[in-house]
């Protein structure tokens, strides 16, 4: 699913969503929401929640998603 994404698209499907809002180069909750659910739905259908998901990737809890928070979560599905 993910690993088939270069490094590139994957840089710009999240700058296609943290445009909608805000910083450019965060994700905020709602922009991660409809990148998920568009791009990789199948991340929702497991037991994590989308608040689960977003605690887990703000890893310096500012509220938003880095482009490098991102990458380790594609990583992560990746394996």
């Amino acid at each position: 699913m993910c690993a088939k994404k270069s490094p590139e698209e994957l840089k710009a499907i999240f700058e296609k969503y943290a445009a909608k809002e805000g910083d450019p180069d965060q994700l905020s909750k709602e922009e991660l929401k409809l990148l998920i659910q568009a791009e990789f739905p199948k991340l929702l259908k497991g037991t994590s929640s989308l608040d689960d998901l977003f605690k887990e990737l703000d890893k310096n809890g500012d509220g938003e998603v880095s482009f490098e928070e991102f990458q380790a979560l594609i990583k992560k599905i990746s394996q």
